[in-house]
């Protein structure tokens, strides 16, 4: 009994959290909804039966959602997750968070342009692989101090991603990609009808443009579709990297997926990414200390930090939609 109040109580802070810090200007009804979750006993009884590494507020929302519940207001929700508490359980059991958010890729393009081609890509957390299409994308980075623009050499894509930049654009460059796979613990078909619902899903009520670019980039995704292998990464990361060709420079990517993974195994999968080859990471500062210098939150600018191989080059939104060049960061290009 103490284990369960203990569990509803961290489910209460989880979703506080949430309300408070994350859905705040990306979903209001995600907001309406875990502040009403936080508040209510009954609902943190029923989220808590579900299994810790399944019950975020997003995984949670989208399911509920897949089941048929809309977009109500909070009452109307937390009447039907009551009545459907079984079924919502059992759903996010099997289910985890796939953002498989393309416009990362404009986030990473900075950091994989410091790399001579040809590169074999091996994404960590890959979902349908949709980030692993970075040579196949447009870009746009717009920012006080200059703008850039790319296209594929076939012309412009379908998936147009544009970042606002703060300060100096970046220097950026479409990689030439000969390889790719990905690895996830449930990886998706691209080309599975399913897997774009489930996708698009997953994008938060209010958010613009975001469905509409995850189904662009799966139609790119399924006409040439990536090496995905199913299982931990810290388990399989090396073999996976060893069917790269030999001639292409490895680049292991883990873009927002760290922490989704067990501290352990977090940094088991670090080690791996960086016996493998090159690594470039996308995370929340705090979240591991495997930066090459260790990272001030007095002076972190905000977002998430992208690097290359440990060194900190920039603060990014974590969904890649914009970007702050760090100071000394063009220096070392390479």
């Amino acid at each position: 009994m103490g284990q369960m109040r203990d569990a509803g109580a961290a489910v209460a802070d989880r979703y506080d959290r949430f309300a408070r810090r994350e859905a705040p200007g990306r979903s209001e009804l995600y907001a309406q909804w875990a502040a009403g979750a936080a508040a209510d006993e009954d609902v943190c009884d029923v989220l808590a039966r579900i299994p810790a590494s399944h019950r975020q507020p997003p995984l949670v929302f989208a399911v509920s959602r897949l089941l048929g519940v809309g977009e109500p207001d909070y009452p109307t929700w937390r009447r039907w997750l009551l009545e459907n508490a079984d079924q919502v359980v059992a759903e996010c059991g099997s289910r985890s968070l796939q953002t498989n958010e393309p416009l990362r890729c404009a986030a990473l393009l900075p950091a994989l342009s410091r790399i001579p081609g040809p590169i074999a890509l091996l994404e960590v957390g890959a979902s349908a692989g949709l980030c692993l299409y970075p040579d196949r994308y447009s870009y746009r980075y717009a920012g006080g101090e200059g703008e850039a623009r790319l296209d594929p050499a076939a012309g412009p894509s379908t998936v147009e991603l544009t970042c606002e930049v703060t300060g100096s654009v970046p220097p950026v460059a479409l990689p030439e990609i000969v390889w790719r796979a990905g690895i996830d613990l449930n990886p998706l078909d691209p080309a599975l009808p399913g897997t774009a619902d489930w996708l698009t899903g997953l994008v938060w009520p209010g958010e613009t443009g975001r469905a509409e670019r995850v189904r662009a980039a799966l139609e790119i995704a399924a006409a040439d579709p990536p090496r995905l292998v199913a299982g931990d990464a810290p388990d399989v990361l090396a073999q996976v990297a060893a069917s790269a060709p030999r001639d292409a420079t490895l680049v292991v990517t883990t873009p927002g997926v760290l922490a989704h993974i067990p501290h352990a195994d977090r940094l088991r999968t670090i080690a791996a990414a960086r016996a493998a080859g090159r690594w470039i990471t996308l995370d929340d500062p705090g979240l591991h200390d495997a930066w090459s210098a260790p990272i001030d939150p007095g002076t972190w600018p905000g977002g998430f930090a992208l690097a290359l191989d440990g060194e900190v080059l920039a603060a990014a939104d974590p969904l890649g939609g914009s970007l702050e060049w760090l100071p000394g960061a063009h220096a070392h290009a390479g």
